[in-house]
Order: C-alpha cells, then sequence, then structure tokens
C-alpha cells in the first residue's frame, strides 16, 4: 500500500488552475523527484501534501487515511510529515539545539532531556554535531539548511518534503546538502522533493 497517494489533484487561485488533475502515488521508502519549470505548481503540491494548502477537487491519502482538511486531525497527520522549504525559517536567536527542540517539546510534549539527546542525534546526521550550541547566524548558508533538515527528523517523520532546498545556496555548498539528501535516501526515508540538481536526481530518485 503506497505510504502517500494522491488521486486527480486540482489547485486554482481565482481562474488560475496551478495543479490539474495530478495523481502520484509514493511507496514506503521511495525517493520521488518534482522536476518542472518555475511557476508549475511544483511548490504548491508539497503545500498541499503537507496540508498548508487545501485542494479544490481529488484526494490525498496518507498512511491508508485521508488527509484531513483542518483541526487537530489535521495537526496529528503533520507530525508525520515533515517539509523543508528553500527559506529556512529558523529562529535566529535561538541556538541550533533549541531551534531542533522547539518542535518535539511543543507539539510532541516530549521531555526535555529526551528531545535534546535527538536534537544531537539528528546533528549527528547531518554532521554537524559540533554546532549544537551555535546560532544560526554563525553557520554557512549550507550548514543552516542542513540544520533546517536536522530540526525536520527530529520529528521522526514518516515522509520528508523538500522543497528546492539548495537553489538559494552558493554553489560551493551544494554538494553538502546534497551529500545528506543522499544518506537519507539510501536510509530509506521516504521523500518528494522538488529539485533543479539533475545529476542528484538522476542517482538518487525512484520516481
Amino acid at each position: 500500500m503506497p505510504l502517500l497517494a494522491l488521486s486527480n489533484i486540482r489547485k486554482r487561485y481565482g481562474s488560475n488552475v496551478v495543479l490539474d488533475d495530478v495523481s502520484l502515488d509514493v511507496e514506503p521508502g521511495e525517493v520521488v523527484a518534482v522536476i518542472g519549470r518555475s511557476g508549475s505548481g511544483k511548490t504548491t503540491l508539497l503545500r498541499c501534501i503537507n496540508g498548508l494548502e487545501k485542494i479544490d477537487d481529488g484526494s490525498i491519502v496518507f498512511d491508508g487515511k485521508p488527509l484531513p482538511l483542518g483541526g487537530p486531525q489535521l495537526r496529528e497527520a503533520r507530525r508525520h510529515i515533515g517539509i523543508v522549504f528553500q527559506s529556512l525559517n529558523l529562529f535566529p536567536h535561538h541556538s541550533v539545539e533549541r531551534n531542533i527542540t522547539l518542535g518535539p517539546t511543543i507539539t510532541n510534549e516530549m521531555p526535555l532531556a529526551e528531545a535534546k539527546r535527538i536534537a544531537l542525534d539528528v546533528l549527528r546526521e547531518v554532521d554537524l554535531e559540533d554546532k549544537l550550541h551555535a546560532y544560526p547566524t554563525q553557520l554557512s548558508g549550507g550548514q543552516q539548511q542542513r540544520v533546517a533538515i536536522a530540526r525536520a527528523l527530529a520529528m521522526r517523520p514518516r515522509l520528508m518534503l523538500f522543497d528546492e532546498i539548495t537553489s538559494a545556496l552558493d554553489p560551493e555548498l551544494v554538494g553538502e546538502v546534497v551529500k545528506v539528501l543522499e544518506r537519507l535516501a539510501t536510509s530509506g526515508m521516504t521523500m518528494v522533493l522538488v529539485t533543479h540538481e539533475m545529476g542528484f536526481a538522476r542517482r538518487t530518485a525512484d520516481t
């Protein structure tokens, strides 16, 4: 059974149809690359999967259940769907550790000690355990993006969505982020990613 199933998705803004009859199945452990020109609805697709945007027609089924349209049920579903944008949305006045532990302690009501342990674990996954007590402004763009990935992983999602997370980076920093994504893919993480990194997409994506 697919972990994620999109059927005949339509999304419009006024008279502008952004997504038109989109269907997609994503199996557990599968990596799907979404590629297309700017303005073709790629980001909107991810936002619909995560419940940040409501679809106008069609259905989204996650883990065998229809994605709720709102309320506590949607919040519960979104706990299992991580998303990382090219705009990092890190809190500059909080340390890396605090940026990562906020979600687990507030949303998941996890004890702080356990959240701190997980923060260190996920930072190891992105090769940044030595930046635990640093602040975002002390990091390079690539390091900040890896912290954003670690923050999403700390919620222990079953599905990860990535929206062109290397597009705003200097070319010399892209490789370190791609390396993390490739490692996630080989670990069995289910991923849907929007990317312009065609080499990475060919090497890593199943679809």
